[in-house]
């Protein structure tokens, strides 16, 4: 990379929390669909023609970053549909990556895939590459739901899709699926459980299994909005998470995030979970994000935007903020009580001079009454209950 290159503020901030104990992670994010699906409001553009400027400017903001003093142990190229690139270019992004930064032998290195996108070949080259961790947005193995969703593929594909990662050599394989549809979309109680089954047929090492949701500004938004579906009531939505959260535990998966369940501590998401954590991270590509433990950062939402920054040697930062002690304190709450992890008090009293066991002493005797917390060997724990309303939970 070229030793000239333009020193980077927010990098610098970044390199310097790069020394803590705890490695950052990378994220990149390819800003490219072939279609859009109506309930995504992840950033993307179904204008593939940028694709090779983009990869470009990619390069040079790798370049204003390279100077971190210690390395990753995870990353993770999302998106967007990282899949829909070709070989050659996944090839050599992945290339850069191990170029421009140091990365951790044992780094878990994730790539986002569709199940239209996986051939035989692609998947061994992946393979090959270093990526030792695929997440497959299967989101349902039911056509009808998934024609709801504007998925680009089959349900028949999601499945050979998944006995083709393993052909290739994958042991660290995530599934994603979506629960909450309109009935007569195909996620009747009855199909979800069967979706469930199926996933579990394949014994994946982690599933993320997130309700649906209405984001503002998405088409699916917009059909609400016009009275034309209606999703499942909030009661009907929770009988969705228990039963979920029931039916994998029972498989021998641990519910570790509020949408999230592995084999074992080994396959939760490494690098997921520094964003739990409160881990630093490095984000690059238009709209990613970047947090170096008290500054938080990110890109402009916009490929001509982010193109027309880096072009001129200049990082492509939209905005910043720093957070205070009281803001850290409270986002420390919100993640936390989305783990069943839960938040280490002494650890937490080091950190923000509170004591939540008598700061907090009658509202946690309440919730432990009600059986949403616990507390267990120093943290303070959600239980399922509490997992299925952390976002409350975090209010105490």
């Amino acid at each position: 990379m070229d030793a000239g290159a333009i020193p980077n503020p927010a990098g610098d901030s970044l390199r310097r929390l790069g020394e803590s104990n705890e490695p950052p992670g990378l994220y990149i994010h390819i800003p490219f669909c072939l279609s859009k699906c109506p309930y995504c409001d992840f950033y993307s553009s179904t204008d593939l023609t940028a694709i090779p400027d983009f990869l470009a400017a990619l390069r040079r903001e790798m370049s204003l970053n390279e100077g971190f003093k210690s390395g990753f142990d995870t990353v993770y190229i999302g998106g967007g549909t990282p899949s829909l690139l070709s070989q050659t270019l996944l090839d050599r992004l992945i290339g850069d990556i191990l170029t421009a930064f140091t990365i951790a032998s044992d780094a878990e290195i994730t790539v986002e895939v569709n199940p239209g996108d996986t051939t035989a070949g692609r998947l061994t080259a992946l393979r090959r590459a270093g990526v030792n961790r695929l997440s497959i947005g299967c989101q349902s193995f039911d056509d009808g739901a998934l024609a709801f969703l504007g998925r680009r593929h089959r349900a028949d594909q999601a499945v050979e899709a998944i006995h083709r990662t393993r052909d290739a050599g994958f042991e660290n394989l995530g599934i994603d699926l979506i629960y909450g549809l309109p009935g007569p979309y195909g996620d009747a109680f009855a199909t979800w459980l069967d979706t469930l089954r199926t996933a579990l047929a394949f014994r994946p090492e982690h599933l993320s299994c997130y309700q649906l949701t209405v984001e503002t500004g998405t088409p699916l938004a917009d059909r609400v909005r016009k009275g034309e579906i209606a999703l499942p009531d909030p009661g009907f939505q929770s009988r969705y998470f228990h039963r979920t959260a029931a039916i994998l535990e029972e498989a021998g998966y641990r519910h570790y995030e509020v949408s999230n369940f592995a084999q074992g501590d080994r396959f939760r998401s490494r690098h997921n979970s520094k964003y739990w954590n409160h881990t630093p991270y490095l984000g690059l590509g238009p709209a990613a994000h970047s947090f170096d433990g008290r500054r938080r950062r990110w890109n402009h939402r916009s490929i001509a935007a982010y193109l027309k920054e880096l072009a001129a040697g200049k990082p492509p930062t939209a905005e910043s903020e720093l957070l205070s002690d009281e803001a850290l304190r409270l986002e420390s709450l919100f993640l936390g009580l989305r783990t069943r992890r839960g938040i280490d008090l002494a650890g937490f009293k080091r950190r923000y001079g509170e004591d939540l066991l008598v700061e907090k002493e009658e509202i946690l005797k309440k919730l432990k009454e009600d059986k949403f917390v616990e507390i267990r060997n120093g943290f303070l724990m959600p239980t399922r209950a509490g997992m299925a309303v952390a976002d409350s939970l975090a209010l105490i």
